[in-house]
């Protein structure tokens, strides 16, 4: 019976000691989670009035009088300003009230390397006392005691911030916990990309100083020491693209590399030198002034006795002593491929391009390496669907599907297409005009190509305008109504005989047209009027509030929010002036 009892006290403590384990695990987890707060309205705006700074609301009326040397907005949707006069600050609130009064030097926290509308981390803010820094919530909750010598945001990661200790770097986050440890002397982002997380997966290359210098090692985003700081140089292969569950770095020990799988080595330490190339997923090292090719797994592809390789699409070309070239297939296997022969893999699985680098001749070859294409073109690039950007011996581009049908002829200067939509820029150069094309590759515009037209993606649609005509587009080039697009609108810009007014939605006129150039009413109830190169502003309903008054030399159109006109001044910044 005792022996019973004895066992059965093993066995519940080691369910405790289970239980506890995935507990802590959990609450480590949890720990490292932050939530980014998001900005559903703008509602607060800085104001500029002969030098100094102040603040409006999105109807244009004053809340903070332009007294200040400076005022910060860290989260606009917030009635929380931090304002300085000198080096000496305080917050206030939409009521002109000191806000935030029982903390020391209340200061915002500016992003860094983070492409964004809002430049400041939104939701928190640091203090002083005793000459060490905390951080608080803009509501003025205490969130970390002031223990840090230096609180700065991490680049590339909003969020997560650098905090400095006696000499040493950790990584916390806007919840005050503990990402990094406070054990280096140097901490930056490995600056690994996905399209709809950012930065987020990003790990942590860390770094301690010794008598031979820095020493680098790994964290991933977890907080798992994948490496420890006793390398010469770690970066990771950001193109491996797998939602963070392989982590590839490369790192340097005593001048060799070698390659890491979430801290397993592949490839040892013994190369001058490794890249990687992502279209084959293979590294070419270098040892002993000689180059070779191994797999990403670390397995030999190609030995290490040649004196030159590239990669081009996807054939290795490895350069012998004799500078003839032997062409490898990516799995070491030779290729029958003459060596001036180039195959270029498209973001299409069924195309890619064939290049004859002896004759500067470019083709589109099927998966099955068909020649899909006769004619001769000395420059092809794929577009998407199934359409080529293409260029022959004239030198002029134009677009071609794979039956070498000239959907947009080639006779252009230059052909691009316009960010973030599947529309088609094509421009020639000798009569300074530009085409627009939808995604169906039919011509939907054309304006002129000066310093005077602008093109514009804005949110879901594309504005297109110069000083005579605006246009609109959804992202895939079809034409939209500015009643249409701007439903919510009550008064629409309109042009008549060459002048510009506004219309109603039955087409009822509501400001005459008397104006060289009118915009459409913004987000905050305010169109810009232009006569004789002067813009002034109107109201949603149609009423002048300025007349034209404001001159620019810029050719984008003024955003005005009563009689403030924005001014941007670059890093995501701007502030509105009279």
């Amino acid at each position: 019976m005792k022996k019973k009892n004895i066992i059965i006290a093993i066995v519940v403590l080691v369910i405790i000691g289970i239980v506890s384990f995935f507990l802590y695990q959990n609450n480590t987890e949890e720990k490292r989670k932050y939530e980014l707060e998001k900005i559903e309205e703008t509602n607060y705006f800085i104001v500029r009035q002969e030098g100094k700074y102040g603040i409006i609301n999105k109807n244009g009326d004053i809340i903070i009088n332009p007294d200040y040397d400076n005022i910060v907005i860290p989260n606009p949707e917030k009635a929380v300003f931090v304002c300085y006069e000198g080096e000496e600050s305080k917050v206030l609130n939409d009521k002109k009230e000191e806000i935030l009064s029982n903390y020391e030097e209340v200061q915002p926290i500016q992003l860094k390397n983070v492409v964004t509308d809002y430049i400041y981390e939104k939701s928190v803010l640091t203090y002083t006392k005793e000459g060490k820094i905390g951080l608080i919530s803009l509501e003025g909750k205490k969130i970390t005691k002031p223990i840090y010598d230096e609180i700065t945001a991490l680049p590339y990661k909003e969020g997560e911030l650098l905090v400095k200790q006696d000499e040493k770097y950790g990584v916390i986050n806007i919840k005050g916990n503990e990402l990094v440890k406070l054990e280096y002397n140097q901490i930056s982002t490995d600056i690994y990309y996905e399209e709809n997380s950012n930065y987020v997966y990003s790990g942590y290359i860390v770094g301690i100083k010794t008598e031979e210098g820095y020493r680098y090692g790994y964290i991933d985003v977890n907080g798992k020491q994948l490496l420890l700081p006793e390398f010469n140089a770690v970066s990771r292969i950001t193109e491996i693209k797998n939602n963070n569950k392989e982590i590839y770095l490369i790192a340097s020990k005593n001048g060799q590399y070698g390659l890491y799988k979430n801290g397993e080595q592949l490839i040892p330490n013994e190369y001058v030198s490794m890249r990687y190339d992502n279209t084959n997923r293979v590294v070419v090292v270098e040892k002993g002034k000689k180059y070779g090719v191994m797999s990403i797994e670390g397995k030999s592809i190609i030995p290490i006795e040649y004196t030159q390789i590239d990669i081009t699409g996807q054939h290795i070309y490895a350069k012998q002593n004799d500078n003839t070239v032997v062409v490898f297939n990516k799995d070491g296997s030779k290729s029958n491929l003459d060596s001036n022969i180039s195959i270029i893999r498209t973001n299409n699985e069924k195309y890619s391009i064939k290049i004859d680098t002896s004759k500067g001749e470019y083709s589109i070859i099927d998966s099955n390496s068909n020649q899909l294409t006769k004619q001769k073109y000395s420059y092809l690039a794929y577009l998407y669907d199934d359409y080529f950007i293409a260029s022959t011996e004239n030198g002029k581009l134009g677009v071609i599907d794979i039956s070498e049908n000239q959907k947009i002829e080639i006779k252009y200067n230059s052909i691009e297409k316009i960010q973030d939509t599947k529309m088609i820029k094509t421009t020639i150069t000798d009569d300074k005009t530009m085409q627009i094309y939808s995604s169906s590759l039919n011509q939907v515009c054309e304006m002129p190509d000066t310093d005077d037209t602008v093109i514009e993606v804005i949110n879901n649609y594309v504005k297109i305008y110069d000083k005579e005509e605006t246009k609109y587009f959804d992202l895939e080039g079809n034409e939209k109504n500015n009643t249409t697009l701007f439903s919510n609108n009550m008064i629409f810009a309109s042009k008549k005989d060459g002048k510009w007014g506004y219309i109603d939605k039955e087409g009822n006129v509501k400001v005459d047209y008397v104006y060289d150039k009118v915009t459409d009413i913004n987000n905050y109830g305010f169109g810009a009027v232009m006569k004789d190169n002067k813009w002034g502003v109107v109201d949603k309903s149609g009423n002048i509030i300025l007349e034209p008054t404001y001159e620019t030399n810029s050719n984008k159109e003024p955003e005005f929010i009563k009689e403030y006109r924005k001014v941007e001044y670059g890093f995501g910044g701007y502030y509105f002036e009279k």
